[in-house]
């Protein structure tokens, strides 16, 4: 059943249970905007009969529509290929075809492109389907084998051809290979005609797919279509530190990542002197250690002698240049010291300032405790029976008799009016 999102309709293989052949956001590793679908073609402008199309991972393919069908991105087409048939995805037409065709195959002739038969049947999309879940199982199969023949090599994907007549199997190889004879038992075992295509470490992670360190997913699976080579250069000009384990990417080469800045870096450093320069002055030889391009400031350190508790010097790009000339003039300046500009060397501290009043996390808890009513708990017996409370004896201390006793004007200070009533019955009894 196809989702909403493909135009195939419900006829054709689309949507989350399409197994990378579904067209729809969100599941095609190499989707296509049609950035040029709403310009209408000027007058007496036939449309472009070359389409694009996708088959399994990042495969594509350029073919002619010469039978004037309505085609259109999604549609699930079934397309000429050696002997027999594929079956493949429609991802480009019309315009952006035509650029996608001057982009990758600028000696494309067009009369001579493979054709565009019909549209897929629900038959060709079942026998479609049956291919795909038969692949992973032959790609195991045929490890087995070539590990039974002792030969060096990774099989890492297997495509079938749209009508069950043809296998392809993709593998990484060191060196040469002689597979003569794995074809024969592959051809043996699944009674099918077998092609071995290998492709590099960057190809096979574009096929498998994978994250990487940055928490992404890969670029070569997502949207990079061209892998350049990547040298260690790359990393000596943006001051990394040369670090395979870091510098690497899960095909074991140097991330393609390492290229994106790079031209950023080569035109900021067009400003810098050269770090092979040694600085002359009369305390001694000072020698490059880094620069920072963001900062546009380099580090210098003296040599020998001089160096022991120096440390490290940071000098902006305008005042090494002058202590070069000056050493080309045959001038040794004192100290490279006197050339530091101590206001950009300095660090501005940012201040943190608390704009919505949500500085501390538990700043709820104090509000919310105040408003908790705490529940005393009562106590139980070992039976489990409510114990009753135990009342507390009077201290000594609090006997009003004792207290009478060592104080005999406690009763004044407890009661007032009792000592006020037993003041005037005493008067009145010495008046009789």
């Amino acid at each position: 059943m196809g989702c909403t999102n493909c135009g195939g309709g419900e006829s054709s293989s689309h949507g989350c249970e399409g197994n990378g052949s579904c067209n729809s956001s969100g599941n095609n590793k190499f989707e296509v905007f049609d950035w040029l679908g709403n310009i209408s073609l000027p007058a007496n402008q036939t449309p472009y009969e070359i389409f694009e199309i996708r088959f399994k991972n990042s495969r594509k393919g350029f073919y002619r529509n010469n039978k004037g069908l309505t085609l259109n991105v999604g549609n699930v087409v079934v397309v000429e290929v050696g002997p027999g048939y594929d079956v493949g995805v429609v991802s480009a037409a019309g315009e952006l075809a035509r650029i996608q065709v001057s982009k990758k195959e600028p000696n494309f002739k067009e009369l001579e492109a493979k054709k565009i038969l019909r549209f897929a049947t629900q038959e060709d999309i079942d026998l479609w389907s049956k291919g795909r879940a038969l692949e992973k199982e032959v790609m195991i199969s045929s490890r087995t084998l070539a590990v039974n023949l002792g030969l060096e090599m990774k099989i890492s994907d297997v495509e079938y051809q749209g009508d069950l007549t043809k296998a392809t199997f993709y593998y990484t190889a060191d060196g040469r290979v002689d597979f003569r004879q794995l074809i024969k038992d592959m051809a043996e075992k699944f009674k099918i005609r077998i092609e071995m295509r290998q492709i590099g470490a960057r190809q096979e992670a574009a096929r498998l797919g994978g994250i990487s360190s940055c928490g992404r997913e890969l670029c070569s699976s997502t949207w990079l279509t061209d892998f350049r080579t990547v040298s260690t250069s790359a990393a000596r000009y943006q001051q990394l530190s040369l670090n395979p384990q870091k510098l690497a990417g899960q095909c074991g080469k140097l991330k393609c990542c390492l290229n994106y800045e790079l031209d950023m870096y080569v035109e900021a450093l067009k400003d810098f002197p050269k770090p092979e320069t040694k600085l002359h002055t009369e305390k001694g030889i000072a020698v490059h250690i880094k620069t920072d391009v963001f900062k546009r400031q380099m580090w210098y350190a003296y040599t020998g002698e001089a160096g022991i508790g120096s440390g490290l010097i940071a000098l902006s790009p305008e005042r090494v240049k002058e202590v070069i000339s000056l050493n080309k003039n045959g001038q040794k300046p004192k100290d490279i010291e006197s050339f530091v500009d101590y206001d950009e060397v300095e660090e501005k501290v940012v201040d943190y300032t608390n704009v919505v009043g949500q500085d501390s996390l538990n700043r709820f808890e104090s509000a919310f405790k105040s408003k908790k009513k705490k529940k005393k708990k009562k106590p139980f017996n070992a039976n489990g029976t409510a114990a009753t409370p135990k009342v507390a004896a009077p201290q000594a201390n609090q006997n009003p008799q004792n207290q009478q006793k060592k104080n005999p004007n406690f009763n004044k200070k407890r009661n007032p009016q009792r000592n006020n009533r037993q003041n005037n019955d005493s008067s009145k009894e010495n008046n009789q």
